[in-house]
């Protein structure tokens, strides 16, 4: 079994930063890709950033130049530094992780539970 447990999320002012953490662990052979997603109230949920295992980075245009996405691969953590805070980031933010938890099993792809994240104005 794979579990993902998150950490990080909570209230900040516009302008203010949070750091999101996310831990794989389990019965895991491979970790791959690792994204964050976030899902507004009445919005569909966004891919707000994807790190590759060799630390190749992607991000949403809503989001460049103001968060960053990493890893630890001895850790098997990704993290999710948020700075520049806009009102408009405030959502539910999710990470997933691909992961081929056996050698002769294929990859799935597994979910965090989720963290609120809250940007007053």
């Amino acid at each position: 079994q794979v579990q993902l447990v998150e950490s990080g999320g909570g209230l900040v002012q516009a302008g203010g930063s949070l750091r999101l953490s996310c831990a794989a662990s389990g019965t895991i052979f491979s970790l791959n890709n690792m994204d964050w997603h976030r899902q507004a109230p009445g919005k569909q949920r966004e891919l707000v950033a994807t790190i590759t295992s060799g630390g190749k980075t992607n991000y949403a245009d809503s989001v460049k130049g103001r968060f960053t996405i990493s890893r630890d691969n001895a850790k098997n953590t990704v993290y999710l530094q948020m700075n520049s805070l806009k009102p408009e980031d405030t959502a539910v933010y999710y990470c997933t992780a691909h992961i081929t938890p056996l050698p002769d099993s294929g990859m799935y792809i597994y979910w965090g539970q989720g963290t609120q994240v809250t940007v007053s104005s």
